[in-house]
């Protein structure tokens, strides 16, 4: 069966399809049936199974016959380590925590707070919870102690699991003094923590509070899975809004089992026993949906890497991995190509290893642009598949189904509309457009299972957010149109899109065409205010690390790419070289900031900042072109 017809399928009877797909799910109790719409437009998906997420990501693969599988190679660079652990191990290990936890009163309901770096006891602290049925909540390891009392305070956690400190290249993230002092900040006091020490830093626990990890389970019965129901939130994570408060995305519990499980073959084109590697953090919604759940559910071997794509050691560690791994299909973000690229641009560390176990490279996170994408099919040999999707959403909205049925790649579209979601692009006033024309990207509700069913404790805020500005839709906030083909092209954020002197122009359009230029390694473009055409942009270009070129010269040239490509209309006349952009710990660009900064405008130092002092970087880059006065 083609992507058309199982597509077309999925259309014409949507309840059919996601019951055919819960069938590779062990269910305690089978749903009667996939969606529940009585409280439309909030949907719910087989709301009255019976089931557990540890069961079927461990247990059950462990009961089949597989437990000697390898669930997780952990491999961080920054430590020298490498360890591998099957599934009755893993197991024995969650049930054991599990059991911990439960002996300190945590039960099904629950929440718990989770605040770790990127090492296996952070899944099995996830996978731990789900076990009990408690509901997790992910705090970015490193996050500022204001931002975790933030969460502290609107998840109202009984425990909250940390590590004494996370590890970077050449400095070491104290994490318990930020625990501590967001504990004290916050209004809720959990009941516990525990923390999992490293050898790297030892933290001082505070008695009847802290709880060492091994320690705290010493003697204790292993907990068994307990049940919920397929509506029971499985986790909270938390998405920075635009009006500072952060959203806490709510993942049910059985929608979650069943989107994620039909991803990884369909998508990802992995079979169980096959190593499959996202290469993000726990704290970020790929790292719940595919470095821990996805993989796991399905059978798979994933991959915990502690390191950075450069630095640790060089631009090569990532072909590294792959090679001694064996890894099937590979998922990252374009900015960690584009940092490899910078440093490796004719790809030479690729040669010193054989990764022709390599199937495919997924992209998403942000826009890939072309050049990236071309570099990597270039220099890796395989096909690079874009796809879109958000925090909110859980999976893929658009992608190409390789596992299906791999459609030819057009470069800028992360391809496909995937089964569960239609994609129209509509216009202000909510009405669908033509093929070609740029528009509000928006998805016609019911949204499929694995996806949001609202905020926690904000259904008004959830409503708000998502579902008036078009009735009957879910507004996903990005611009962009669909060709004649039915591919998607995600232009911008909605706000991204810009008004030059009445003409909507597309800031990543524009970028796509500074990529090109060959020596830039990097770009952002944004719009500031301009008093005569309300909007004009500006571009910001991070060079490739030996482009011994004149700026004004790499500028000058820019600025005619633009002409050429986009056209006068874009009144593209501003460009200014920096050495780096600012981005937030996922590798996004911090847009909106840069905009502020530009129009002199006030702004929040935003919590997700890799490295703040970069912000002062951007506005003395700005002042010498006449803007952040």
């Amino acid at each position: 069966m083609g992507y058309k017809e199982l597509y077309d399928g999925w259309k014409q009877d949507p309840d059919a399809f996601w019951m055919k797909a819960a069938e590779a799910i062990d269910w305690v109790e089978k749903p009667s049936k996939a969606l529940f719409d009585d409280n439309a437009p909030l949907y719910e998906w087989f709301k009255d199974a019976q089931v557990n997420t540890c069961y079927n990501a461990v247990d059950r693969h462990v009961e089949a016959g597989n437990g000697a599988r390898t669930a997780i190679i952990y491999d961080s660079p920054i430590t020298d380590t490498k360890h591998k652990i099957s599934y009755a191990e893993l197991q024995t290990r969650v049930a054991s925590l599990a059991g911990a936890l439960r002996a300190k009163g945590v039960e099904k309901g629950d929440r718990v707070i989770i605040y770790m770096p990127m090492v296996p006891e952070a899944l099995e602290a996830m996978l731990a919870c789900s076990r009990l049925g408690a509901i997790h909540s992910v705090v970015f390891g490193g996050f500022a102690a204001h931002e975790l009392a933030v969460r502290i305070d609107d998840a109202t956690p009984k425990a909250i699991i940390a590590a004494s400190c996370g590890l970077e290249p050449g400095r070491v993230v104290h994490y318990k003094p930020l625990l501590d002092g967001a504990i004290e900040q916050a209004t809720h006091k959990p009941d516990f923590t525990v923390i999992f020490q490293r050898e790297q830093e030892v933290a001082a626990l505070i008695p009847d509070r802290d709880f060492d990890w091994h320690g705290f389970q010493a003697g204790v019965e292993p907990a068994e899975c307990v049940p919920v129901s397929g509506d029971h939130p499985a986790y909270i994570l938390y998405t920075s809004g635009t009006t500072g408060a952060p959203k806490g995305v709510v993942r049910p519990t059985a929608g979650h089992l069943v989107a994620l499980n039909w991803t990884m073959k369909n998508i990802y084109d992995v079979d169980p026993g096959d190593v499959f590697w996202a290469a993000s953090d726990v704290g970020w919604v790929v790292g719940h949906s595919y470095i821990c759940y996805g993989p796991l559910i399905s059978g798979n071997t994933t991959i915990v890497f502690e390191g950075k794509p450069i630095g640790t050691p060089d631009a090569g560690t990532f072909w590294r991995v792959i090679s001694e791994h064996n890894v099937r299909s590979f998922f990252t973000a374009p900015t960690a190509l584009r940092a490899i690229k910078r440093e490796d641009p004719k790809g030479l560390l690729i040669k010193d290893y054989d990764i022709s176990c390599l199937r495919a490279l997924y992209l998403a996170g942000e826009r890939a642009d072309p050049d990236t994408i071309e570099w990597a099919q270039r220099e890796m040999g395989v096909p690079v598949y874009d796809h879109w999707w958000q925090t909110e959403s859980g999976w893929a909205i658009a992608g190409n189904p390789a596992g299906i049925e791999a459609l030819p790649v057009k470069i800028g579209s992360p391809t496909v509309a995937m089964p569960g979601y239609d994609v129209q692009i509509l216009d202000e006033g909510g009405h669908p457009m033509k093929p070609g024309e740029l528009g509000a990207i928006a998805v016609k509700l019911p949204l499929p299972p694995g996806t949001l069913p609202t905020l926690w404790n904000a259904e008004e805020r959830f409503r708000k957010s998502y579902l008036t500005t078009f009735p009957g839709y879910y507004e996903t906030g990005d611009a962009g149109m669909i060709d004649e083909d039915g591919y998607l092209y995600i232009m911008a954020r909605t706000d991204d899109v810009i008004n030059v002197a009445g003409h909507r122009l597309s800031t990543g359009a524009m970028e796509e065409v500074l990529a090109g230029h060959p020596d830039v390694a990097e770009c952002a473009v944004i719009g500031v205010s301009d008093a005569l055409k309300g909007q004009a942009p500006v571009g910001f270009l991070c060079l490739n690390s030996g482009a011994d070129r004149d700026e004004a010269e790499v500028v000058k040239e820019i600025v005619k790419r633009v002409r050429d490509q986009i056209g006068p209309v874009a009144a593209f006349k501003l460009a200014v070289v920096v050495d780096r952009l600012p981005k937030t710990r996922s590798g996004k660009i911090l847009r909106g900031i840069m905009v502020k900064i530009a129009d002199g405008a006030e702004y929040k130092m935003p919590a997700t900042i890799d490295d703040p002092a970069i912000l002062d970087e951007i506005k003395v880059a700005l002042q010498t072109i006449g803007l952040a006065k």
